[in-house]
């Protein structure tokens, strides 16, 4: 019994001579879904991306971290290393990231409560949780602290 398509199922596969195969790659491409919803995977991405909350200092910290820039000013020509933690704000949503630059303090500018460090880093003064550094630990530093102080 002869069957519908017997004429044609043993030739060879057509390829055109006039155009280029296309790549598997792009052909599966062109049966994938619909993306409806372009730009939902990067809104899920953003919103899941954690941020900090910024951290409101006391006074004493607030006064601390004041006496600790007083003696970076007056120890500015020897640029003495430090490591400053700071909060910056994040561009996109609500709270920020906190980081730490370690070097040397190049200026504080009082005037814009700034700190600008040897790299070009300028960081706010209001925007400072901790300031670290081998010159904090020395005798004169701890000397300077009231005796009665109950942070030492």
């Amino acid at each position: 019994m002869k069957k519908i398509y017997d004429d044609i199922i043993n030739l060879p596969h057509h390829r055109s001579t006039s155009r280029p195969h296309m790549p598997a790659h792009d052909r599966a491409a062109q049966f994938s879904p619909f993306a409806a919803l372009t730009g939902y995977g990067s809104a899920i991405t953003e919103k899941a991306r954690l941020t900090d909350s910024r951290v409101e200092l006391d006074e004493h910290s607030k006064a601390d971290l004041n006496e600790k820039l007083c003696i970076i000013q007056n120890l500015i020509d020897q640029q003495p290393e430090v490591s400053i933690t700071y909060f910056q704000p994040d561009k996109k949503k609500s709270g920020g990231v906190y980081i730490t630059v370690t070097g040397c303090v190049k200026k504080i500018d009082e005037y814009e409560k700034a700190v600008e460090m040897q790299d070009a880093t300028i960081i706010s003064i209001d925007a400072i949780l901790e300031i670290d550094g081998e010159l904090f630990g020395t005798f004169e530093y701890q000397e300077q602290r009231p005796p009665n102080d109950p942070y030492p």
